[in-house]
């Protein structure tokens, strides 16, 4: 069976969006499957030769997609619409899938339906977040908007035509079927984790701690990207409470985003500046060093529709490595930690619940090689991406027939 992804971007570029994409396509490879990637006109940084709309990144076919003319919104999208569409066209020509499997954002499903009724090939839509609630979530546009409605409309037509739809977690299900989208065309795929990418977690890099200032210290981090709804400025409003029960407490921020400027000016104006360090990007190989550095990894997503419908990677992640997790109360944690056993929640938009809720695991030391044994136990057994992905196959057998 040959399987052509759409997307908006993937490899080289390095975010969840193409981590997920990297596991579905090697272990779809692995089922003995042939597998290739068709990328939206935002995955280039300008219009290029018709040489450069073809690569294989880490083994991986991708074909691309050339800039439309520039417009401003919305022209824009539809152009890209269109772009997608007649990229898909050649590219069904030249490479002849057998199925059409087209990851959200909604503007690649808008393009790839009409290609897909014209080669009389089957579509399964993946959503793993709604746009809509996407744009709230990084602060371009507000909940109810007219935007924010026909989005929502969008994301529900596609759904609607898609042949199948597959979605992230029972959060993003449940508000479809709530949508009239009918349960039994709806399955899940949840985020996995390639646990060939993690075996024992390295022991602490003693130089890299001497450099940032960590030696001795009890060090609690965060490495992603900084966006609003991420809830960093709770996590560094968090720390004098969390300095003053344990002396030795320390923040390692690692990454970037549209919240840095803000979040380090708040650091800088905070009582505990001198325990708060930003690390900034780092290459993706070096990563590993800085996760070694960290005690207890935090995620304080803020309350909104996003973080309840939405499941995000990093924290199975760090359980993958045999890291504790400290999450937000919110259903897309929910679904992934159980508190007191594989992590802790601890309630949103309360730096004091969370400032409490670090201090406690810090001083219970005694359960931490338990908690993360069942963690990584966890992981192996249910957000394995070598079993997540044979979720598929039932899928695409009944839509083309074939194995």
């Amino acid at each position: 069976m040959r399987i052509l992804h759409i997307l908006d971007h993937s490899l080289p570029i390095h975010s969840g969006y193409t981590f997920r994409t990297r596991a579905i396509l090697k272990a779809q490879i692995g089922m003995g499957w042939e597998v290739a990637g068709l990328t939206g006109a935002r995955q280039l940084p300008e219009v290029r030769g018709a040489e450069s709309l073809a690569e294989v990144v880490d083994g991986l076919t991708f074909f691309r997609t050339p800039h439309p003319a520039p417009a401003r919104s919305p022209m824009r999208e539809w152009r890209e619409i269109a772009a997608l569409g007649r990229r898909l066209d050649a590219v069904i020509a030249q490479w002849r899938p057998d199925q059409l499997h087209v990851h959200s954002p909604v503007l690649n499903a808008l393009a790839a339906l009409r290609v897909a009724r014209r080669h009389g090939l089957p579509l399964v839509y993946e959503i793993r977040a709604f746009w809509e609630d996407a744009a709230v979530g990084n602060g371009t546009d507000r909940e109810g908007s007219a935007r924010y409605r026909v989005t929502r409309l969008l994301e529900t037509r596609a759904a609607r035509s898609a042949d199948a739809v597959a979605v992230i977690c029972e959060g993003l299900r449940g508000d479809l079927v709530s949508r009239g989208i009918p349960a039994e065309k709806i399955m899940v795929s949840p985020n996995g984790v390639d646990l060939h990418l993690f075996g024992d977690p390295p022991p602490p890099d003693t130089a890299l701690a001497r450099e940032l200032g960590l030696e001795g210290r009890e060090v609690v981090g965060f490495i992603g990207s900084y966006y609003d709804y991420e809830g960093l400025d709770d996590l560094i409003a968090a720390m004098p409470a969390l300095v003053a029960a344990r002396p030795d407490a320390h923040l390692l921020l690692v990454g970037g985003g549209p919240m840095e400027a803000a979040l380090k000016a708040q650091a800088a104006a905070s009582p505990a500046a001198a325990r708060i360090t930003f690390a900034g990007r780092v290459p993706h190989d070096q990563v590993e060093r800085y996760y070694s550095l960290v005690d207890i990894l935090a995620y304080p997503r803020k309350a909104m529709r996003l973080t309840e419908l939405v499941t995000p990677l990093k924290p199975l992640e760090a359980m993958a490595q045999r890291r504790l997790v400290a999450a937000s109360n919110v259903g897309g944690h929910r679904e992934l930690i159980e508190d007191g056993v594989t992590g802790t929640l601890f309630p949103p938009d309360d730096p004091a619940a969370l400032a409490t809720a670090l201090a406690g695991l810090f001083a219970d030391r005694a359960g931490w090689d338990r908690r993360r044994a069942v963690a990584r136990a966890f992981v192996e057994r249910d957000r394995n991406w070598s079993s997540n992905v044979s979720r598929y196959a039932p899928v695409y057998r009944k839509l083309t027939g074939k194995g």
